[in-house]
């Protein structure tokens, strides 16, 4: 979708409402590189300045990374997600599957008493997702696909708050994934995420959070690198 001009004055600030829009409507994916500040110039028909102004400040809130010689890169998606990055991005992996941990498995309880057919739907369709990544062998495909799944957990607690306070997390908790799953998918890893879909299915809470409550403890055991309990 193509940048509109800004036409009123506080251009710096109508720029950065305009550049967080292509962020937050994932017109720019996490992980993206952005135009280049000449191509912006030219989208947008301001002053360099303005643009590296705007930009600037965007990276300062957490949503933009500037890397010299390379690009400016997505790093998240709100400037409460940028935060977060920056707060807990070198968190101590126990601490960080507990967190999972808690978040997951009160969801995943929600879910069990509140989902509909509609979200059933998405979960069978995501979970057949994740297993064709898996066998895809592609890490960073599954690492998607994962997060998309417990995301639609999430999302069938229909609890605005936590959907809300998990998706500012979501680009943590992939970047945290990432680093669990590591570059290559093995069979010692792989864990079955059908006995969650299921409990959230009959509407048993119970089952549901203890499967969802599990996962990170098993992705901090199984990770390369990553000591052993």
């Amino acid at each position: 979708m193509p940048l509109t001009s800004p036409r009123r004055s506080a251009l710096v600030d109508q720029v950065i409402s305009q550049l967080r829009n292509q962020i937050t409507s994932g017109e720019w994916p996490v992980g993206s590189r952005i135009p280049t500040e000449p191509e912006l110039v030219e989208q947008l028909g301001v002053a360099r300045n303005t643009v590296r102004e705007a930009v600037r400040a965007l990276a300062h809130n957490g949503l933009l990374d500037i890397r010299q010689g390379s690009g400016t890169y997505v790093l998240a998606t709100s400037e409460l997600a940028g935060v977060m990055h920056r707060r807990f991005a070198g968190a101590d992996p126990r601490h960080v599957a507990e967190l999972r941990s808690t978040l997951e498995s009160s969801a995943a309880r929600l879910a069990a008493e509140r989902r509909t057919e509609r979200d059933l739907g998405q979960l069978d369709a995501l979970l057949a997702r994740r297993e064709e990544a898996w066998a895809s062998g592609d890490a960073e495909v599954f690492v998607a696909a994962d997060i998309s799944l417990h995301m639609a957990v999430v999302a069938a607690s229909h609890n605005d708050v936590l959907v809300g306070l998990y998706a500012d997390l979501g680009d943590l908790l992939r970047d945290w994934l990432r680093d669990d799953v590591g570059t290559e998918l093995t069979p010692d890893t792989h864990m079955d995420h059908g006995r969650l879909v299921e409990a959230i299915r009959r509407g048993d809470g119970d089952a549901a959070a203890s499967e969802a409550a599990g996962y990170p403890f098993e992705w901090l055991k199984e990770a390369p690198g990553r000591a052993r309990d």
